[in-house]
């Protein structure tokens, strides 16, 4: 079993930057693939970025891809998410997730979650 801490939220004006971290507890973090979803207010939860155990294959949403970037630590157990040229659609909570099997994309992939982490992104 994995427990996962997101940090790094806040509120950021339009065209800033942000650092999402993820922190994992548990000596089994380099087993999982990791992924960051979001949520807005009133929508369903969907992926955002998405990596695999070592960290050799990664998944963009097309909404990010070339501005977001995923990346994991496995000495540090964290997983991070820089997010760069933000627009006030990104606004939403973003949660970070493990998953033991092979998917990185669908949500149901994953086992475990955490609690989340706001961004805010003001025009």
């Amino acid at each position: 079993q994995v427990q996962l801490v997101e940090s790094g939220g806040g509120l950021v004006q339009a065209g800033g930057s942000l650092r999402l971290s993820c922190a994992a507890s548990g000596r089994t973090f380099s087993t999982y693939a990791m992924g960051w979803f979001r949520q807005a207010p009133g929508k369903e939860r969907t992926i955002v970025a998405a990596i695999s155990w070592r960290g050799g294959t990664t998944y963009y949403a097309d909404f990010v891809r070339g501005r977001f970037t995923i990346s994991r630590d496995n000495a540090k157990n964290t997983l991070y998410l820089q997010m760069n040229s933000l627009k006030p659609e990104d606004t939403a909570v973003y949660y970070c997730a493990a998953s033991r099997s092979a998917g990185l994309v669908r949500r149901s992939d994953y086992d475990y979650w955490g609690q989340g982490t706001q961004v805010t992104v003001s025009s």
